[in-house]
């Protein structure tokens, strides 16, 4: 995701002095660090209406990056910075992504260098997840997998359509399908999202054993953000999605402007060529 389109607010070399390392005397000795931090958000409203609760406050997040590496110890700067980036991002209210460089002025490497630093750009994603049940208690398998997305760490749920009773795909005899889409904001990337989601179908006994054939529970990931990727293991967006109305028809009352980023159609465009 592109997130020059927002606004920054910067934080540059804000000195803490905190325990990480790979060395002992690094982590009870302690040692000082340096922070730098590009807050991406949306600054419009704070800046016309002249009201800091319409923008984030940069004291309030310093004393948060402050606190945080005070209170946790990690070996590795990057693990450091990943857990930051991702504590201010679940905490602090309009922010959309970060930008944080963690330097470690004179790193104990046995050389003269000034300093040694990782960094980072994380963010909120926004993802469409189809779900689908044609076997047992239909309804509460799809129940269950809402639930259970919603407490994914770092998932934020938006929004979740009807559940809508459709014909099965693929020419295997079989029952009829209990469909859905929801969409959530998520800052897990593609093959996190997908692990979490295998997870689910897995406590739900999902078997795969045939091909398009029954299953008590099916996510897969549609869209995320306008991300076009092919993997083994995943094809985004979803390679058969605009030729399913089973996806389409309840992705349609939750996103019908969101635009496929390959055909260049919205959901309600390609919903409407494929019933004509």
């Amino acid at each position: 995701m592109n997130y020059e389109q927002y606004d920054k607010i910067s934080i540059k070399n804000l000195e803490v002095f905190a325990n990480h390392g790979v060395f002992p005397e690094e982590n009870k000795l302690g040692q000082k660090f340096l922070v730098t931090a590009t807050l991406y958000t949306d600054t419009r409203n704070a800046g016309m209406r002249d009201d800091l609760t319409q923008s984030i406050h940069y004291g309030i997040v310093s004393q948060k990056i402050t606190d945080f590496l005070q209170e946790h110890t990690y070996q590795l700067i990057e693990t450091a910075a990943e857990q930051l980036v991702q504590e201010l991002l679940l905490h602090t209210e309009h922010l959309q992504a970060v930008t944080l460089e963690l330097k470690k002025p004179w790193a104990p490497v046995g050389l003269p260098l000034e300093t040694v630093s990782v960094t980072i750009t994380r963010g909120w994603h926004t993802a469409y997840i189809a779900l689908g049940s044609n076997m047992g208690d239909k309804k509460a398998y799809l129940d269950g997998a809402v639930k259970a997305i919603s407490e994914i760490e770092g998932c934020e749920l938006l929004r979740i359509s009807d559940y809508i009773c459709t014909a099965p795909y693929g020419g295997v005899e079989q029952d009829d399908f209990l469909n859905a889409c929801l969409s959530l904001r998520t800052l897990l990337t593609p093959h996190e999202l997908l692990g979490r989601l295998h997870e689910i179908e897995q406590a739900a006994k999902r078997e795969r054993l045939i091909h398009w054939g029954p299953r008590t529970l099916d996510l897969d990931i549609l869209m995320y953000d306008d991300l076009v990727m092919d993997t083994e293991d995943l094809i985004i967006p979803h390679i058969e999605m605009h030729l399913r109305d089973f996806v389409l028809k309840p992705l349609a009352q939750i996103a019908p402007w969101k635009r496929h980023p390959l055909l260049g159609l919205t959901v309600a465009q390609i919903l409407a060529q494929l019933n004509a």
